[in-house]
């Protein structure tokens, strides 16, 4: 008897179409390059173009969801793992405070200043965090641009700054989710899924080093359990304790951060974190409604508004009275005056609870952009450093 493989039809135009986005990803990603904008913005046409707000094709949002989500999570797994508090206390010790006030000062003008708009004290707070947050993704960019005109100093105080907005940004966001019951649960049993989560976050932290370790020189293995790792202890977060799939990502990577194997394992989870990634900002640029972009115009200006007179000059000032050593303040702050994905993540969790109008959340995605891009060109301004023109 001889068996025939057949193709399955329902499944060739997902994988036709997942293709045809990142290779369109990539053109947008080169022409932004070429005309000095980072590639994030090329992705972020990219999923402008294939929405259904705009005329032509249309991708499956449903399957590019899935995707994006596995990218978000890697994403923020690896900044969670990324984090190493030994070594911002040593390299940078001013950024201890000087960051955590910033992100305080933000989260306060903007969320009280969003409470005298109308909204609720919830959803204001978590709008002036998501304010107050910087894009890690941005940031690495700047750092590792071969167009930079930043020095090793700002380089390094920009990085160390933005993972200590990441640490106090998600754990202000517990927080809030944990008080209000943000998630499907009341309050108090929002606040028992989050200490259980980090229950089994803790205990995560001692058995995965000690796996990593094991099988360190099995390639294959550490990869597989490397990126297994963080997706299946984000969805237990998101699925089984209600705490938000990307904010338990971030907590997850938190679990091997200060391991051995931990800098192996961000090396080998890289690559599909960068894959993963793209699928991600093409996901939240399909989100955004060109018809509703005049209804939001008042709330974009806030925002954006908001970006430079509550993050980046605030950064910028603090930097300076804290005298950071060899950083050009005015970098520093142009550099951290973006939003990025914790405010994509923040703003989908605003809408699902009906705490912000579908304009506001146009707002936050076109601040995003228009962000992004001014951050990244601006912050090139500058005499070129030896170091790097050479």
């Amino acid at each position: 008897m001889v068996m025939t493989v057949q193709a399955v039809p329902e499944t060739a135009p997902a994988v036709l179409e997942i293709g045809l986005l990142l290779l369109l990803a990539v053109a947008a990603g080169w022409l932004a390059r070429r005309i000095g904008l980072p590639a994030v913005l090329g992705y972020l046409v990219v999923g402008l173009i294939v929405s259904p707000f705009t005329p032509g094709y249309v991708a499956d949002r449903r399957q590019l969801q899935v995707l994006a989500d596995v990218g978000v999570v890697l994403l923020l797994f690896e900044v969670g793992i990324e984090i190493d508090p030994v070594r911002l206390i040593r390299n940078r010790s001013a950024v201890l405070w000087t960051a955590p006030v910033q992100v305080f000062l933000t989260t306060l003008v903007v969320g009280g200043t969003a409470l005298a708009l109308g909204l609720a004290f919830s959803g204001a707070v978590l709008v002036g965090l998501s304010v107050a947050m910087s894009s890690s993704v941005v940031v690495v960019n700047i750092t590792r641009s071969r167009r930079r005109t930043t020095n090793q100093g700002t380089d390094e105080a920009l990085l160390s700054w933005s993972v200590m907005q990441d640490m106090i940004g998600v754990a202000l966001a517990l927080l809030v989710i944990a008080i209000f019951g943000l998630g499907s649960r009341p309050p108090l049993e929002a606040a028992g899924g989050i200490v259980g989560y980090l229950l089994v976050v803790v205990a995560a932290a001692w058995v995965l080093p000690r796996l990593l370790h094991a099988i360190n020189a099995e390639h294959d293995l550490f990869l597989m359990l490397s990126v297994g790792s963080g997706l299946a202890l984000a969805g237990l977060g998101a699925r089984y304790f209600d705490v938000p799939l990307a904010l338990a990502a971030f907590v997850s990577g938190l679990a091997i951060g200060e391991s051995p194997a931990a800098a192996e394992a961000r090396q080998r989870i890289l690559p599909f974190r960068d894959l993963f990634a793209v699928l991600f900002f093409v996901l939240l640029g399909s989100l955004i409604d060109p018809g509703a972009l005049p209804r939001a115009l008042p709330w974009i200006g806030f925002l954006v508004g908001a970006v430079v007179v509550a993050k980046a000059l605030p950064a910028a000032g603090l930097s300076r009275l804290a005298r950071l050593p060899d950083v050009r303040h005015w970098q520093l702050g142009i550099g951290l005056g973006q939003v990025g994905e914790f405010s994509f993540v923040l703003a989908g969790i605003l809408l699902a609870r009906g705490l912000i109008s579908s304009a506001l959340f146009t707002a936050m995605l076109t601040t995003v952009v228009l962000t992004i891009a001014a951050s990244a060109v601006m912050v090139r301004m500058g005499k070129r450093p030896a170091a790097v023109a050479a």
